[in-house]
């Protein structure tokens, strides 16, 4: 079990139920959307985030973009962090059908994804030294041809759909969800083996 120092933000109460039996923290539910008229959630999530900061973790749906981009209003940059888990197509064991998009949420990914985001995210685990990586920047996006440029937004879809991402990304929330996921040698890497495919 993870120790982490910052809180965790959860859609709803399964993915908490998940998250309580792999992480030593504490995780707020949004309740959905109902974050977004709910002035007494977002009061809370604002004092934890001032106090030890906070890890977004949302399903890799649309629904989960729109949450974590609402607390991007809610909460200063520099009091949270996030973690992605990528898309992958599938349907939680206790729904009869699977989501609007086909995709598992947080409930539905395995512990060890969950884990490994988590790690990814730049959160302090408590007794663990924090990864050490090269940030990616926009300029670097420029350069490697994935912002600003001629077929930019082809590669970077290209790219976003190797790496289990949502395809919809604007180069900013790709950039955002790179910096949580890879180090800037391993999207060279990736991005030579996209254009060799």
């Amino acid at each position: 079990m993870l120790t982490i120092r910052e809180a965790i933000i959860v859609e709803g109460r399964y993915d908490k139920i998940k998250l309580s039996g792999l992480v030593n923290a504490p995780i707020i539910e949004t309740g959905g959307f109902r974050v977004f008229s709910d002035r007494e959630k977002q009061s809370l999530i604002r004092q934890i985030a001032e106090k030890r900061g906070i890890l977004v973790l949302t399903d890799s749906d649309g629904a989960g973009f729109v949450i974590r981009n609402f607390l991007r209003g809610v909460v200063p940059k520099e009091q949270m962090k996030h973690c992605y888990i990528p898309q992958i197509a599938g349907k939680e064991r206790r729904k009869a059908k699977e989501s609007k998009e086909g995709l598992l949420g947080v409930e539905g990914v395995t512990d060890e994804v969950i884990l490994d985001a988590i790690r990814k995210s730049g959160a302090v685990i408590v007794g663990e030294e924090p990864l050490q990586r090269h940030e990616i920047t926009k300029a670097d996006l420029c350069l490697m041809g994935l912002s600003g440029g001629e077929n930019a937004a082809r590669r970077r879809q290209a790219l976003l759909k190797k790496l289990d991402l949502p395809t919809y990304l604007s180069a900013n929330a790709m950039l955002t969800a790179l910096n949580c996921l890879y180090s800037k040698e391993e999207l060279s890497e990736m991005l030579s083996e996209c254009e060799s495919d």
